[in-house]
């Protein structure tokens, strides 16, 4: 028998979905307050009363967003690149 303080797996991985979703919605309000393509998607996206499918509303907001990633690498290169490195190494940090 576990200890009496023991989570269930199941409250753990709740928490750890609720975790990412928080950490997705806290990328996406970054990317709105920094970059104003990707706010006027959103705005649009939101506002339209179309016949839109949730599904083709988010495929929009992402497209966006990954326009804004390529654009934002190419122009930030050297950052992309040291950045990519420490996660690299940080990964191998924690392997070990």
């Amino acid at each position: 028998m576990g200890s009496p303080y023991a989570r269930p797996k199941l409250a753990r991985r709740t928490g750890e979905a609720i975790g990412s979703l928080i950490c997705a919605i806290g990328v996406l309000g970054a990317l709105v307050a920094f970059d104003d393509r990707v706010r006027e998607r959103l705005s649009l996206e939101m506002s339209s009363q179309g016949l839109a499918t949730w599904g083709e509303r988010a495929g929009g907001v992402a497209t966006v967003i990954l326009a804004v990633a390529r654009d934002q690498s190419i122009e930030h290169a050297p950052l992309l690149v040291f950045s990519v490195v420490a996660v690299v190494l940080v990964l191998f940090m924690l392997r070990t």
